[in-house]
């Protein structure tokens, strides 16, 4: 009887069927297999960091290069050491003053290499969701409810330093809080809308204290301006009066100089007609008046 396996001219089986189990090609496919089962070799990009679990347990931190991990005994779960960032949903959180309001906040965080163990032994892989969201949420809604509303739109930048801190100390020192951020508030809109207008209530206020510091101001202007225009007046006016004194008595006292000379000197007015006289004789006499600047002896002499 002839076997039924035999291999038959043309490379195949009974039937018609080719032959792939040919004994290279089944010994190559075992050694691929072997190798891709058995490779020790283990890449760790830039930016994350390897913990080593032997049989479940943590044992070693692997950092970015090529590492060896035993295939089937051991496996690597990855961590990340550069920046992330975590946005849990808007945060409902009520303020001092009961006003509800979402909030959106975003947390940059990474975690420490040299405590990758610790973080994944105490928090998993998934410790943003364990540890980081449920702290958020409750230190956040703890500092919002210490403002008010009013508080919370003008001091925005006091409630993030707070909230920041916070969190960075309810978050255990192996997980690096980078930056905390608030990234928007949103009231509600009736509250919006009033708040909106005390804005320009204030604002209309603050315009009318404005006008009238400037109104003051030109009052001050004016007054200032008038007393000086008064002041000038009075000294020019007090100057007129001194020149005018000054004026009188120098005449005064020209008049008495005068007076004094005619009283001591009777032949003054003579002299001062002489001088003043041109060498012409009237042409006209009034009877019995006498010629000007002749002098008649007494007793007839000449």
């Amino acid at each position: 009887m002839s076997n039924v396996f035999t291999q038959r001219p043309g490379g195949r089986l009974p039937g018609g069927f080719p032959n792939f189990l040919s004994v290279p090609i089944v010994i190559l496919i075992v050694v691929v297999l072997a190798i891709f089962m058995l490779w020790p070799f283990r890449t760790i990009d830039q930016g994350d960091v390897g913990v080593k679990l032997r049989w479940g347990q943590a044992v070693d931190v692997l950092y970015p290069g090529i590492n060896i991990v035993i295939p089937g005994m051991e496996r690597v779960v990855l961590l990340p050491t550069r920046t992330q960032k975590f946005t849990p949903p808007p945060l409902n959180s009520y303020s001092k003053d009961t006003q509800v309001a979402d909030v959106k906040v975003s947390v940059n965080y990474h975690v420490d290499p040299t405590k990758a163990i610790e973080v994944y032994s105490r928090y998993g892989a998934a410790f943003a969701e364990t540890i980081i969201n449920p702290n958020v949420s409750k230190r956040f809604k703890e500092v919002f409810g210490r403002y008010d509303s009013r508080e919370i739109v003008n001091k925005r930048k006091e409630l993030g330093e707070e909230v920041e801190t916070a969190i960075r100390q309810s978050i255990p020192p192996s997980i690096v809080i980078e930056t905390v951020q608030i990234e928007n508030i949103d009231f509600s809109d009736t509250y919006e809308a009033a708040i909106e207008g005390a804005a320009q209530a204030e604002a209309a206020v603050r315009k009318a204290k404005q006008e009238l510091e400037q109104k003051k101001v030109d009052a001050e202007r004016v007054v200032v301006q008038a007393t000086a225009d008064a002041t000038a007046r009075i000294t020019a006016a007090k100057a007129e009066a001194d020149a005018i004194r000054l004026r009188g008595e120098a005449e005064a006292a020209a008049l008495q100089a005068k007076a004094a000379a005619l009283r001591d000197n009777p032949g003054y007015v003579a002299l001062t007609a002489a001088e003043k006289w041109d060498g012409k004789l009237p042409t006209t006499f009034v009877p019995g008046s006498s010629v000007p600047f002749v002098t008649v002896p007494r007793g007839g002499n000449p």
